[in-house]
């Protein structure tokens, strides 16, 4: 087994462990605060462009549209009472744990695009990012998540792919504690 895929693995298990509890909280929070499920499923691409379906913590109201959340008009009106606070925190993705043991996601990778977002796959598969396993987190992320504009985005994706490394994931993931404890970022 590669050296990266253990380590998400051990990294993965061991944060299931310590954030069953808070996951329990957060299910139930959503679920008091908004009708609907517990958690949004949406339609993502993986490696090789295959898809596969990525649990979030439900944050928008049943009603949103399917598209990115920078392509909505006023996403705040779209949010569900404790749905700000979740992507601010960035406590919806926790459930994506299960999709890095599934082997689906890695810790650190290209963010997995929409099953939609025919342009930034496009642009992707174009460098051979497409061949990289999506991470929970990236180097894009961490320069910018939100804000970057497609060409940055792949081009911070391209970036990642040639410097690749188990110490390039530490930083990143080091990188991105910073972040999210910051919220800097962040869409909410």
């Amino acid at each position: 087994m590669r050296l990266k895929r253990l380590f998400d693995i051990l990294v993965t298990a061991s944060a299931l462990v310590v954030f069953a509890v808070p996951m329990v909280v957060i299910a139930l929070a959503v679920r008091i605060t908004s009708a609907g499920p517990v958690l949004y499923w949406s339609k993502r691409v993986g490696r090789n462009n295959q898809l596969f379906s990525m649990p979030k913590f439900r944050t928008m109201r049943n009603e949103t549209p399917v598209v990115a959340t920078h392509l909505l008009t006023n996403p705040s009106k779209h949010l569900t009472p404790i749905g700000g606070f979740l992507r601010k925190t960035s406590l919806d993705e926790l459930p994506q744990l299960w999709c890095i043991l599934r082997g689906d996601m890695s810790l650190v990778g290209p963010r997995p695009a929409l099953f939609n977002q025919d342009d930034l796959v496009a642009a992707r598969t174009m460098e051979g990012v497409h061949q990289l396993t999506p991470g929970l987190t990236g180097w894009a992320q961490i320069n910018g998540r939100d804000e970057l504009a497609i060409p940055e985005k792949v081009a911070f994706d391209a970036d990642y792919m040639r410097r690749s490394s188990f110490l390039f994931d530490l930083q990143i993931i080091a990188m991105t504690a910073v972040k999210v404890l910051g919220f800097k970022g962040v869409s909410h």
